[in-house]
C-alpha cells in the first residue's frame, strides 16, 4: 500500500488490504502492575508472580485491556495517520476477543498486524475508519488478541 500517501480521501481504495505490521512493544511485570493500579484491577493472576506461579499458566498474565490499550499506539506506529486527517477520536471497538493468555515471565514483546475493514464518509471531510488488529506475541504461535478498532477522523485544516 505504501506506493502512495495514505489519505482519508483514498482510504476506501484500501479496504480489505493489510496495511502493515507495527514494531515490537516490550511489556514487563512493572508495566502490568502499573496498568493494574491505574485500572484498579491489581489481581494476583496479573500482578503477583509468586501467587501466579502456582496457577494454571505458571506465571502472571497481561491484562487483555492492557493489550487493547496499545491499539492507538500500533495504529500510529504503522503510519496509518492520513496526511489529510487530524484530531482522530477513539470511536470504540466492534469485535474484540482475547484469544489466549499471555504469560509475562521476563517480559513479552507484542506487535499488531493491521488491515482496513471499512471506511465510512460522514460528510464535511470526516471519516470513520474500522481497522482490524491481530496482536502477535513474540515466540508464541497464533494471535493473542483480535480487535476491530474504530477511529473518527477530521479533515486537516490549513494553517492560517
Amino acid at each position: 500500500m505504501r506506493g502512495e500517501p495514505f489519505l482519508l480521501a483514498n482510504a476506501h481504495e484500501h479496504i480489505g488490504e493489510n496495511l502493515g505490521v507495527s514494531d515490537w512493544v516490550f511489556i514487563d511485570q512493572v508495566q502490568v502492575n502499573v496498568f493494574g493500579e491505574v485500572t484498579r484491577w491489581r489481581t494476583p493472576g496479573h500482578c503477583d508472580p509468586d501467587y501466579a506461579k502456582k496457577g494454571p499458566y505458571g506465571g502472571t498474565i497481561i491484562h487483555g485491556f492492557h493489550m487493547m490499550s496499545l491499539l492507538s499506539h500500533f495504529y500510529r506506529d504503522v503510519g496509518l495517520w492520513p496526511e489529510d486527517g487530524q484530531n482522530p477520536l477513539n470511536y470504540g471497538l466492534d469485535k474484540v476477543r482475547v484469544l489466549k493468555p499471555v504469560v509475562i515471565g521476563d517480559g513479552v514483546r507484542l506487535r499488531s498486524h493491521i488491515s482496513l475493514l471499512d471506511v465510512q464518509d460522514k460528510g464535511k471531510g470526516e471519516y470513520l475508519m474500522k481497522t482490524c488488529h491481530e496482536i502477535e506475541v513474540y515466540d508464541m504461535p497464533d494471535r493473542a488478541l483480535y480487535a476491530e478498532y474504530l477511529t473518527y477522523w477530521f479533515p486537516r485544516k490549513e494553517m492560517e
